[in-house]
């Protein structure tokens, strides 16, 4: 399904009745990893996944967003829908969003639920080979954007950044690498203890993008959060351990009662 929100082409799915459940995918995902959530939650659900823009099938943003602007993005989205509570699943990414969401006052609805699956937000702390790194980078970075370095070796910028960044980084287009700086480098730590509504944490314990101890972290911080944490998973919990994913997620929504 498509539809135009402010401007852009936003490719969705639907599928279910009765109340809203809106599903926010991680970087670099699109709502494809979902099938199998919207087709368990649809059962009692409106369930509603959108590819972010600059992501899936959707067009890219007209500039370099930052989290509040995909917050505004996913509120606008969701305004034909005119519901008066939403429950938010955010992965990753994802996750970023329904943190901020959580911290609207001006929101039209209620966020009556949110559950985070390995969720991005908490900044790593810096170690001194990653501070050396960063440094490396931006002295090289400034060598060859030097005008008659770029125009000497035309493509050793776009080289040097895609060996120096990281996998996502390497993959995304330059504007949504612009994006990503300005997602990543955001600490939402902060905001965690606006979080009123109940709150399920799912975490794979092998989680190397998102550790287990940041998903520890929320709990201690969320008023209203428990953690599940699942063995032999990492990052992508909801797929690595989807049956037992399934059942809590069954039982934090009542499904089947």
């Amino acid at each position: 399904m498509n539809k135009t929100v402010n401007g852009l082409n936003i490719n969705y799915e639907q599928k279910g009745s009765g109340d809203l459940v809106v599903l926010l995918h991680g970087w670099g995902a699109n709502i494809t990893l979902f099938a199998n959530l919207i087709e368990l939650l649809s059962k009692k659900y409106t369930v509603v996944a959108m590819d972010m823009p600059g992501f899936g099938k959707s067009d890219e943003p007209p500039t370099a967003w930052c989290v509040d602007d995909y917050v505004q993005f996913v509120v606008d989205f969701l305004a034909d829908y005119a519901a008066n509570k939403i429950v938010f699943l955010g992965h990753s990414f994802g996750g970023r969003v329904t943190i901020k969401m959580c911290s609207r006052t001006d929101l039209p609805f209620k966020i009556e639920k949110t559950i985070l699956v390995d969720s991005a937000g908490i900044l790593p702390p810096k170690s001194n080979k990653k501070s050396l790194r960063t440094y490396y980078y931006k002295a090289g970075k400034a060598v060859l954007s030097n005008g008659l370095v770029k125009k000497v070796f035309p493509d050793a910028l776009e080289n040097f950044r895609k060996k120096m960044g990281s996998a996502d980084y390497a993959a995304a287009s330059p504007l949504m690498r612009q994006v990503l700086v300005k997602v990543v480098n955001e600490d939402l730590e902060p905001l965690l203890p606006n979080i009123k509504c109940p709150t399920l944490l799912v975490w794979g314990v092998n989680d190397t993008a998102t550790p287990l101890s940041d998903g520890e972290k929320m709990e201690k911080l969320i008023p209203d959060a428990g953690l599940v944490k699942f063995e032999n998973a990492g990052h992508y919990s909801f797929l690595d351990q989807q049956f037992m994913f399934n059942r809590v997620m069954c039982s934090f929504m009542k499904i089947g009662d």
